[in-house]
């Protein structure tokens, strides 16, 4: 089964750091881009960050960099989404995609995990 999960999410105190995992059950994603996107309620789903297939480039939205960072495992099946110093403004569900590109559009992705909670508390 095609699938991504992911993992990690939980809750914090502004300033405080978290580490959400994306685990891809199927060994083409290896070659395939991820993407982290957030949807907290009532808004529309946004970009956070992207890692291209090869693990050589990142990519952040403004809201987001200097704070998180993207990195995968050797073998390409998992991909990590590294957050520090966060902010109640970060609060929403976190989800894992992956596509042929790293790009910032959401169309863009051919799978998608379930979603993991985040909640940053001031």
């Amino acid at each position: 089964q095609v699938q991504l999960v992911e993992s990690g999410g939980g809750l914090v105190q502004a300033g405080g750091s978290l580490r959400l995992a994306c685990a891809a059950s199927e060994r083409t994603f290896s070659t395939y881009a991820r993407g982290w996107f957030r949807q907290a309620p009532g808004k529309e789903r946004e970009f956070v960050g992207a890692i291209s297939w090869s693990g050589t480039r990142t990519y952040y939205a403004d809201s987001v960099k200097g704070r998180f960072t993207i990195s995968r495992d050797n073998a390409k099946k998992t991909v990590y989404l590294q957050m520090n110093s966060l902010k109640p403004e970060d609060t929403a569900v976190y989800y894992c995609a992956a596509g042929p590109s790293a790009g910032i559009r959401g169309d863009e992705y051919n799978y998608w995990g379930q979603g993991t909670q985040v909640t940053v508390s001031s």
